[in-house]
């Protein structure tokens, strides 16, 4: 079974693309880090529930040691969005067809495998999600964020063949929605000045 880890926003821009989170939700994001084999950098933000919302884009003063980025990146265009999802799994070797090879990565105390298609692109869009696995040991990003009182109550992932995809998310949880339409990503959080929305 997946389990849902954390929400990523894609953008050209690492602080345009903050720069629109922080003007939506009213909260303020934490650093993060780089991400050198992928030539990304990232900023982040604690979420209830053990979730968290990362804004990435690529880092002009790195060159991916991979040859390409991750998350899409490399195609990603127009103004910063909700891009994709990140779910936790014990047997990544089993989405290895859809999801990728899984890529064992370090970034500071922070250990982990993910999965990363050959072209650094996203499965269907980025509406099959991305996988990961933390490390033994390894301490969970929520954890050390501070909690900002945002809640994620509904995560919709739109996209032409969303019943399909659906079919192969081995995922129970109430918040994910699947719909049929364009490619997509809506997610909508509660917090203590209301409802707040992300596209």
């Amino acid at each position: 079974m997946f389990t849902l880890d954390h929400i990523a926003v894609a953008a050209t821009n690492l602080q345009h693309g903050v720069d629109w989170v922080q003007s939506q939700l009213g909260v303020t994001l934490e650093p993060g880090g780089v991400h050198p084999r992928y030539g990304t950098h990232n900023m982040l933000l604690g979420l209830a529930d053990g979730l968290y919302l990362e804004v990435i884009a690529k880092d002009p003063a790195c060159v991916a040691e991979a040859g390409h980025s991750w998350f899409g990146l490399d195609q990603f265009d127009g103004a910063p969005r909700v891009a994709n999802w990140i779910c936790r799994a014990d047997d990544l070797a089993a989405y290895k067809a859809i999801s990728g090879p899984a890529q064992a990565l370090q970034r500071g105390d922070l250990h982990w495998d993910i999965t990363v298609p050959d072209d650094g692109g996203l499965p269907y869009g980025g509406a099959f999600p991305t996988l990961l696995r933390w490390a033994e040991g390894t301490v969970h990003p929520s954890s050390s964020l501070p909690q900002t009182g945002l809640k994620l109550v509904d995560l919709c992932i739109s996209n032409p063949l969303a019943r399909e995809i659906g079919c192969k998310v081995a995922l129970d949880d109430p918040r994910i929605r699947f719909e049929t339409g364009l490619v997509g990503f809506r997610a909508t959080f509660e917090g203590p000045d209301g409802t707040k929305v992300l596209g």
